[in-house]
């Protein structure tokens, strides 16, 4: 059973850095893509940046430059450094995998306030 756990959300004032991480009970080679979503109150579910197999990573603008998408195969964990955070990043963060069909965690709680 393939399950996906987030971990490292929490409070954080505005210029701040977080590492979330997102656990795998299988093999992250096995997903095609994977990625981090978020989700603020009263919005839809927005892509913040995946990464494929290969290596290949992709960022919503509003996230360039900020945050880095990694991932440790050793580990099956994919990581998302945010750096530079500021209140608009504020939302539940989910971690995404996508094979045959699509995987998601949880969720982690991402605030950014003074």
């Amino acid at each position: 059973q393939v399950q996906l756990v987030e971990s490292g959300g929490a409070l954080v004032q505005p210029g701040g850095s977080l590492r979330l991480s997102c656990a795998s009970s299988v093999s992250i080679f096995s997903f095609n893509v994977m990625g981090w979503y978020r989700q603020a109150p009263g919005k839809q579910r927005e892509l913040v940046a995946s990464i494929t197999s290969r290596g290949s990573t992709n960022y919503a603008n509003s996230v360039k430059g900020r945050f880095t998408i990694s991932r440790d195969n050793a580990k099956n964990t994919v990581y998302l450094q945010m750096n530079s955070l500021k209140s608009e990043d504020t939302a539940v963060y989910y971690c995404n995998g996508i094979n045959t069909r699509g995987f998601w965690g949880q969720g982690t709680q991402v605030t950014v306030s003074s």
